[in-house]
């Protein structure tokens, strides 16, 4: 008889035993057992739910909107739960159970769900690419920290409650109320819809002032608390988030912030919410706003997906600038997405600023209410009545070659002339004077030999450029070349190259005015930007968004700058970009704000040659003058937003193959554009364009031979056209298709 081998022990102690399994028999829940999951998943073609089986033990804990982990191509991945059903189209057996509930509550709410559904399908993309954006990394211990406490059914703190926020931010919104009641004439459409509810669309001109933006903001702020809806307010940068920030405290709200009373919770009126905040934070301000603990989101870009409920107010400032266009697919415009949100959540759509963008003129105008998109629409332009603008404007003064001769000034063609300089040393007398200088490096455009007016495309008006020694230059746009060409303005057939700096504007200064102390204010220095200084003379030069803040010595002092002069302005004639004229008023537009108005003596000098539209638009603060001007052209050369655009690029096969599914080619059902009853082809290049700059040319087959295409439809055809590309993208990706496909939809620049 054979004996079993057996592990020896020591005496007293019980011989190893085998340990039984505790592998739990799974058992699926017994009503809606399917989980529909939306997966951290970016691939165009795995834009959809993916079933999942709920454990009957997390019945109660799997409801749509927590967060989950699940098993998914051999890895474990996380996911949202978008619904739950009775029953998949997958076959039973190869479903796989949900690995846990992350979170039990839940991070996105119904609404929240519908929201990025829209979004997706209105820019291209799937919901996975907006949940990456929308949803911040989870924090654990942040959810430890912060107990989710829903009080949406609460005191909002725009009203009369016992904690004394509300009385403060009373008083507040009553004051603002009959400041702006005076200056805008037509305010009080802005505030019925505010009150009573219902889709409404604004774009509103600021004042000009130091503060006057912020005035208009915490007053529409304060209004929607007051009326129990939620706010969310976008700024292009952390400068502007910061001063609003300051306006909202001033005004008696509290930032969300530890508890005071000691109490070891969080507790506040209002958020701060951006991608560059840590993620800490950004998770904590997320979570207060998406279990009801404020009411109200200030932030950048990325607080367009802030979990705002019911029918808030959507707010944004400077609607037309740089920042508002996200950078990671699908590249939504928050313009765009908050516009579609207020028109879902049947809340109210304000654009305010200073320059009124194309957009913002084009939805104005009547052509808006018979053709429109899902991103975009009618609104209701809200203008300040001209004696409110004339007490605060400044005397804006237009030094050009022509005034300059009629002055007789003996330094004509000088950067800083003779007038000027007497001007801005009166100014100093009383306070510091701002000179803005376009930018703190060097850039190069072509113009006309003879007249300098920027160098044109006869095809399709877009800037041309440089392509290099022995070539013709090419249109940014369209990629014709300029064979042949001449001045549309003098006939001139010679073009130069202009290559504008900034960098020895102090030493060039510091000759006019001795003795002066001077301050300089941009990112490329090594000081940076300053963020505020006194209210001492000196000179302050920055570049358009560095302007430092003056913060009075005392009370009787002054917010404002003396005087200001905006050098170089003949450099706006060469900016590239559809929206150069735009933009340069919008810069122009925030230096005239930030100095003293006219009676108490602040002056605006614009040195240089320039645009007569876009000089005249800032000396008499009328934006919609240049605007409409500018949609004019738009409208005669068939560009956004007269019509709907998308820009493709990538591998010239990939490009073409999109292109051609689309229908985009001509013959193609959507090959043509009507422009003042004429059809023009819908497509504009296909442009070659630079490698990737993190490839190297020859390591990838192909990567050199990269183009852009400019596509053109009807506004009525935007969100088809967004359709369409997404299928033509998803397609490549799931045949594995070599070479580079991407789109954006409604793009900043057409270059």
């Amino acid at each position: 008889m054979s004996q079993v081998a057996e592990q020896p022990a020591l005496d007293g102690l019980d011989r190893p035993r085998r340990k039984p399994s505790r592998k739990r028999v799974r058992q699926q829940a017994g009503h809606l057992p399917i989980a529909q999951v939306v997966l951290d998943v970016q691939a165009a073609h795995l834009g959809r739910t993916f079933d999942y089986l709920v454990d009957e033990r997390d019945d109660q804990a799997a409801q749509p909107g927590v967060l989950v982990r699940v098993r998914f191509g051999g890895q474990r991945l996380n996911g949202i739960i978008w619904g739950r059903t009775e029953s998949s189209e997958a076959p039973k057996q190869s479903l796989r159970y949900l690995e846990r509930v992350v979170v039990k509550h839940p991070l996105v709410s119904a609404s929240m769900r519908d929201d990025l559904t829209a979004i997706a399908k209105a820019f291209g993309g799937t919901r996975a690419n907006i949940l990456r954006l929308a949803l911040p990394p989870r924090v654990a211990r942040i959810e430890r920290e912060q107990a989710f406490a829903d009080t949406r059914s609460g005191t909002h703190p725009g009203e009369d409650s016992d904690g004394g926020t509300g009385c403060a931010s009373t008083g507040a919104r009553e004051r603002l109320t009959v400041r702006l009641g005076t200056a805008y004439p037509e305010a009080d459409e802005l505030k019925q819809a505010l009150v009573k509810g219902g889709f409404a669309a604004f774009v509103v001109d600021a004042l000009p002032g130091p503060e006057e933006r912020e005035h208009l903001m915490v007053w529409a702020i304060l209004t929607a608390l007051a009326s129990g809806r939620q706010a969310l307010a976008v700024l292009p940068d952390a400068r502007h988030m910061e001063s609003l920030s300051v306006a909202l405290r001033m005004s008696g709200l509290r930032p969300f912030a530890p508890d005071p009373a000691g109490q070891g919770g969080w507790s506040g009126d209002y958020v701060l919410l951006g991608s560059t905040m840590a993620p800490a934070d950004r998770y904590r301000a997320y979570l207060a706003v998406a279990t009801g603990q404020v009411s109200c989101v200030i932030g950048l870009r990325a607080a367009m997906y802030a979990p705002v409920e019911g029918p808030a107010l959507f707010m944004i400032l400077d609607d037309g600038a740089y920042q508002n266009a996200d950078g990671m697919t699908p590249y939504a415009n928050a313009r765009g997405v908050l516009r579609l949100r207020a028109r879902s959540h049947e809340g109210v759509f304000l654009s305010l600023g200073h320059a009124r963008s194309a957009l913002s003129q084009w939805e104005c105008s009547p052509e808006a209410v018979q053709a429109s998109s899902g991103v975009t629409g009618p609104a209701r332009p809200l203008e300040p009545d001209r004696s409110a603008v004339s007490a605060r404007l400044p005397w804006v003064r237009w030094l050009n070659r022509e005034e300059l001769t009629r002055l007789a000034d003996p330094t004509i063609g000088a950067r800083v002339p003779h007038t000027a300089v007497a001007v801005l040393n009166k100014a100093l007398e009383r306070g510091p004077v701002l000179l803005s200088i376009p930018q703190d490096g060097v850039t190069q455009a072509l113009s006309c030999a003879a007249c300098h007016r920027q160098a044109r495309c006869p095809r399709c008006a877009g800037p041309l450029h440089a392509a290099g020694v022995g070539h013709a230059p090419r249109c940014s746009w369209c990629g014709q070349a300029a064979v042949d060409w001449s001045c549309g303005a003098c006939g001139c057939e010679r073009m130069r190259l202009v290559r504008v700096g900034a960098a020895g504007t102090a030493e060039e200064l510091r000759l006019l005015f001795r003795g002066q102390p001077i301050v300089i204010s941009t990112p490329y220095q090594p000081r940076g930007i300053v963020e505020t200084i006194d209210d001492r003379p000196r000179l302050v030069i920055a570049t358009p968004g560095a302007e430092p803040r003056i913060v009075p010595r005392s009370p009787e002092g002054s917010q404002a700058y003396a005087g200001a002069a905006i050098l170089d302005a003949w450099t706006s004639l060469y900016a590239l970009g559809i929206d150069a004229r735009i933009d340069t008023l919008t810069a122009w537009m925030r230096v005239a704000a930030l100095c003293a108005p006219r009676a108490d003596g602040g002056q605006v000098l614009v040195l240089g040659e320039s645009d007569s539209a876009l000089v005249q638009a800032l000396i008499t603060w009328r934006p919609a003058v240049l605007a409409a001007a500018e949609l004019a052209d738009r409208a005669e050369a068939g560009l956004p937003p007269t019509q709907a655009a998308a820009v493709v690029w990538g591998g010239r096969d990939p490009v073409m193959g999109a292109l051609e599914s689309v229908g985009a080619l001509p013959g193609g059902d959507l090959g043509t554009v009507e422009v003042d009853g004429q059809e023009l082809p819908a497509l504009m290049g296909p442009v070659p364009i630079a490698p990737e700059s993190k490839l190297k040319t020859g390591v990838l087959e192909g990567v050199g031979d990269r183009v852009r295409a400019l596509v053109r439809v009807p506004v009525n055809r935007r969100d088809e056209l967004a359709g369409r590309l997404h299928i033509a993208i998803s397609r490549h990706m799931a045949s594995r298709g070599r070479g580079e496909l991407r789109f954006r939809m409604d793009p900043k620049d057409l270059s």
